[in-house]
């Protein structure tokens, strides 16, 4: 090596003050492979997403001081690269196997591959370009239930029938560790029931105005905008104009004080192959329907590769939850601290209503707000959630902001 090759050290990146620590899950390179310049060097995961630290230069990795499943600091070095131009030895090294498909598995997906003697062709990677991470070896545990490579290292034993016949199921159990995401959805929804007082209210809204102007809208809305014209914008639209009249549902609590925010930014639930992920439109306020549809949709397609970052993520004065997707009728939602409220959505189903004196059938939603009582009195709670189910059951208001 010349003595004026230089030497550059690959650190994790500044970490919000939220986040205290990172692990190391997989390494792209190993020492003595060249790697160009913002090129994905390592991947780190924090409690909240997975981040790929970039090559800072252009050159060869010296060494690697940090290996997978190393718990890191924010700024601490990772590893060690000299800077240099592509030696003609790598590119004519890596050169046959550009025509070759080949999958890439990070090395704590493949170790785990090996330990349960899966097949690497069953798994589908959600990484960046298809990588196989060991997230997605263990969603795919977690989904195998006849496979008798993905079951755990003991021995089922035999049901004995009421007729004392064996029978052909067998019980088993496996052990799976929580990813590091999961761990911290566990301890933050503890957290919020220890730490705050959680009441619920609901109420039910008629989905017939909103459905009407999706039909009549939905194809000029769509080759205009670029986007769909979902549910979603018109409870973000209606959340912003009741938070505006009732702040104290968009406030949170700081120690002894009550902190109340002159901006609505509003965090939407989303699934992601991690786990629940709640992504921030940040001042939702300033975002008209179609920026509210369009943000939605970035954000759940980078919750679904895994490429949210941190500040996507952070922050939020209130939150919108859509269970109703999955089916759910009816739930009390959790807050999502330090947020004081949160607003659930259900399922639509055809349902008997009275009006004008006459029964009808109408598409109803259930609608339940979770808040913490600390700060938002019962009253604020009931007229909040009612300022919801008028804006919907009348979406000219969310045009005049009444």
């Amino acid at each position: 090596m010349s003595n004026k090759t230089k030497l550059h050290e690959i650190k994790v990146p500044v970490l919000p003050e939220s986040v205290s620590d990172a692990v190391v899950i997989s390494w792209y390179k190993q020492p003595g492979d060249y790697i160009e310049r913002d090129e994905p060097v390592v991947d780190i995961e924090t409690d909240k997403v997975v981040l790929e630290v970039p090559s800072p230069v252009s050159g060869i990795v010296e060494k690697i001081i940090e290996s997978n499943g190393s718990t890191v600091q924010a700024q601490q070095i990772l590893g060690v690269i000299s800077e240099q131009a592509a030696p003609q030895a790598v590119e004519s090294k890596t050169t046959p196997s550009a025509d070759k498909e080949e999958r890439i598995i990070t090395p704590a997906a493949q170790k785990m591959i090996i330990e349960k003697k899966l097949d690497p062709d069953t798994i589908p990677g959600s990484g960046k370009g298809g990588r196989v991470l060991k997230e997605d070896v263990i969603a795919a545990l977690e989904t195998t239930t006849e496979s008798e490579s993905a079951a755990p290292d003991i021995k089922p034993q035999p049901l004995q029938s009421t007729s004392g016949d064996l029978a052909d199921t067998f019980r088993e159990e496996k052990r799976v560790p929580m990813t590091r995401l999961r761990a911290r959805i566990a301890q933050r929804l503890l957290d919020a029931q220890q730490n705050a007082a959680i009441l619920t209210t609901f109420n039910e809204v008629n989905m017939q105005p909103v459905m009407d102007m999706r039909r009549r809208y939905k194809e000029l809305f769509e080759k205009t905008h670029q986007v769909k014209l979902g549910f979603m914008s018109f409870f973000v639209k209606a959340a912003v104009e009741a938070l505006k009249q009732f702040p104290a549902v968009n406030a949170s609590i700081d120690g002894n004080d009550i902190v109340y925010h002159n901006y609505f930014d509003i965090g939407v639930a989303v699934s992601s192959p991690r786990g629940l992920v709640v992504p921030v439109l940040k001042n939702a306020e300033n975002m008209s329907m179609a920026g509210i549809e369009s943000n939605i949709k970035t954000l759940a397609i980078k919750a679904q590769e895994n490429k949210l970052s941190i500040d996507e993520i952070t922050g939020g004065t209130f939150s919108i939850t859509n269970g109703g997707v999955f089916g759910s009728l009816l739930s009390t939602p959790i807050l999502n601290p330090p947020q004081s409220a949160i607003l659930g959505m259900h399922k639509i189903e055809q349902r008997p209503v009275v009006e004008n004196g006459e029964i009808v059938i109408r598409p109803i939603m259930y609608l339940a707000l979770s808040y913490d009582h600390r700060i938002i009195d019962g009253r604020e709670a009931v007229q909040f959630l009612v300022a919801i189910k008028n804006i919907i059951e009348d979406p000219s208001r969310i045009l005049l902001e009444i």
